[in-house]
């Protein structure tokens, strides 16, 4: 069975690090673009990070540039998102996504993405 399964949310203090993690299940996730997306009550999911199956070129929303990283280790068969600098704005509950093409620029949606993870809340608070 094909599955995606996020790991790594909690509760941090602003400035504080988290690093997702999104393990794939019954396909090779080195063959897709992932994309991580976040979404909070009352608002569209919007992507946040991805990375190629191309060229493993990553793009970042405007709001995490210069935050957050995105990685691939393929023989994890895993994608990490590395946050830093976390800020309140940042609460949300993130969602890893793989398809192939999936994301060849910043303008990749949803609707891009056919296998999504069950999504990890991440909470930033003092």
């Amino acid at each position: 069975q094909e599955q995606l399964v996020e790991s790594g949310g909690g509760l941090v203090q602003p400035g504080g690090s988290l690093r997702l993690s999104c393990a794939a299940a019954g396909f090779r996730l080195g063959s897709y673009s992932v994309a991580w997306f976040r979404q909070v009550p009352g608002k569209e999911r919007e992507g946040v990070s991805c990375i190629s199956n191309y060229d493993d070129r990553t793009y970042h929303a405007d709001s995490v540039k210069g935050r957050f990283a995105i990685s691939r280790d393929n023989a994890k068969n895993s994608v990490y998102l590395q946050m830093n600098s976390l800020k309140p704005e940042d609460t949300a509950v993130y969602y890893c996504a793989a398809d192939s093409p999936g994301c060849m620029s910043t303008h990749y949606t949803t609707a891009d993405f056919g296998y999504w993870g069950q999504g990890t809340q991440v909470t930033v608070s003092s």
